[in-house]
């Protein structure tokens, strides 16, 4: 709940401050360091950072030096939480209630009053590990356990990392292993040895999280194991010798595991921050790039990692459907050189493209679909349903090129037929129109700017009126009996008549955004304009019949 609430409601924030702070290692560490204190889990960190290299959007050395931070930042909020802060638990639920109700479905408190909320019962949790694991002590089994432990570090090592890969946190693990420590249920000795464990099994799950989203998005996860494990292997001989150590900053068992927790990243970040550039090498040699294959129906933008961030999600569903569009944009372009040419090459590569448009609207629909499980505030409500709606309406214009139009354009070529020189002037002109239209839509899509979404309304009436013109010539030129037009009139008329629908999908962004801003009203007819109209008619009916 704690990392959930974070995420949603500072999420962007904490992104721009790690993509901020990577100018070089040091600034890196620290990002690395306050934002794994905020969201409390390294995990959480080492997702973002696998998202930002596999994008291309950081280097894999800026990575890594943003993890070691992560692993110190994970240690403080274990030292924080050692402390028995039982008594302000409740207190601290009740205030996170509090918020969560007042700000329900407002945004930024109510994701901070589920931190609040998460972090309370994390202390009740805390202070009833400790009361339960007590009469561990008397156990019979127990002792058996933890001595096939206490004589095999390596194995001892191998569990705690099962553990923490299972639970998905090392901060749990070592919690747990501060409870066990302070009840007496766990020696300090072999505490120590499975916080090493705990340090293993934590660079484990962002690791298999990863593995999806290819060899890039899966260095940084790869060297911060690799750094780790070597830390474990320089630790394990001088365990004795570090428990003494640690005992002078402070006796006392439980403060001892996080001490030693503490202690261990330090160390670790101190080490390898020098040799960022070697992990990265090795990281590269372990995970080398897969021979390119393009494939353009694959969604390149759609970030996984980015779900407990709805505005980051939606960002990212938005560059894929402005991709999408920029695909319908190139379809169209593409029409009007097959009407004119009869290139039936030119035909199935449209085709083809429609295909890619329809997979990549199925991506942007599931993906959608997981990120509605998510809390929005109202503007992050709007844009989800504008990002659906657009995408929805780009995927319909596609049918309407490849199943109509193209359909068209294949009998036309099969038959050798042609559109007089003014019947083809017309349907490039309407084409022309909805291009542009196609073109605006996609800006209004991003800058929202209602002066533009204005521009395509009046755009449809100048289309309307351009329609009612290509028919009045049309029918003139079939009266004049042009073969041409009498060859291709139901062809001309649907050609039309699709180019419409396809702007009518565009507009619908327009329509969308001037009804957000509050720009329509429930009638297009002017009420002056209707009254005016109603009198005038009356007076008609009211005159004498000559």
């Amino acid at each position: 709940m704690v990392r959930t609430g974070v995420t949603r409601g500072f999420g962007a924030s904490l992104r721009k401050i790690i993509s901020r702070s990577t100018s070089n290692r040091f600034t890196a560490l620290l990002a690395g360091i306050g934002v794994t204190a905020i969201l409390q889990s390294g995990t959480a960190t080492s997702m973002i950072i696998a998202s930002f290299v596999g994008r291309g959007l950081m280097t894999i050395g800026a990575g890594l030096a943003v993890m070691l931070g992560a692993d110190i930042g994970t240690t403080i909020v274990a030292q924080a939480l050692s402390h028995d802060f039982s008594w302000v638990a409740p207190f601290v639920m009740l205030t996170g209630y509090i918020v969560f109700t007042v700000n329900q479905d407002k945004g930024r408190g109510e994701h901070l009053g589920t931190v609040l909320l998460g972090l309370g019962m994390m202390l009740f949790a805390l202070t009833f590990i400790k009361t339960a694991a007590a009469p561990l002590k008397d156990s019979e089994t127990l002792p058996i356990i933890l001595k096939a432990l206490a004589t095999d570090e390596v194995f001892a090592i191998g569990v705690a990392a099962l553990l923490t890969w299972v639970s998905h946190s090392s901060l749990a693990i070592v919690l747990l292993l501060v409870s066990f420590v302070a009840s007496g249920v766990l020696p300090i000795h072999l505490g120590l040895a499975m916080v090493l464990g705990a340090n293993l099994g934590g660079a484990i799950a962002p690791l298999i999280a990863s593995l999806r989203d290819g060899p890039a998005a899966s260095r940084v996860p790869v060297g911060n194991l690799l750094m780790r494990f070597c830390g474990i292997l320089i630790a394990m001989p001088l365990l004795t010798f570090s428990a003494e150590m640690i005992a002078l900053i402070d006796p006392d068992p439980a403060r001892m595991i996080v001490n030693y927790h503490t202690a261990f990243n330090v160390v670790l970040a101190l080490l390898f921050l020098p040799f960022i550039g070697t992990v990265e090498k090795l990281a590269i040699r372990a995970l080398p790039d897969p021979e390119a294959k393009d494939d353009p129906s694959m969604p390149r933008y759609l970030d996984n990692k980015s779900m407990d961030t709805p505005t980051i999600a939606l960002a990212s569903a938005s560059r894929e459907t402005l991709r999408m569009a920029d695909l319908t944009e190139r379809m169209l372009e593409d029409t009007i050189k097959v009407f004119r040419t009869n290139n039936l090459s030119l035909l199935n590569k449209i085709r083809e493209q429609d295909n890619v448009v329809d997979k990549i609207y199925k991506s942007i629909k599931n993906y959608m679909a997981r990120l509605s499980q998510s809390t929005f505030d109202s503007e992050d409500g709007h844009r989800y349903i504008q990002i659906l709606t657009f995408s929805t309406n780009l995927e319909h214009a596609g049918d309407v090129i490849d199943k109509s139009l193209m359909l068209m354009a294949e009998k036309k070529a099969m038959a050798q037929n042609s559109f007089s020189p003014e019947g083809l002037k017309e349907i490039e002109n309407i084409h022309n129109l909805v291009l542009e239209s196609v073109r605006l839509a996609q800006t209004v899509f991003v800058s929202g700017d209602v002066r533009l979404a204005r521009k395509m309304t009046d755009g449809k009436d100048i289309l309307r009126r351009a329609e009612q013109e290509a028919m009045t010539h049309h029918i003139e030129r079939l009266r004049e009996g042009i073969p041409e037009t009498i060859a291709t009139s139901s062809m001309h008329l649907d050609i039309i008549r699709d180019y419409r629908r396809i702007n009518t999908y565009m507009c619908t962004v327009a329509y969308a955004l001037l009804e957000h801003r509050g720009q329509l009203t429930e009638s297009r007819v002017k009420p002056e304009a209707a009254k005016q109209d109603t009198v005038s008619v009356m007076a008609e009916e009211a005159k004498p019949a000559e």
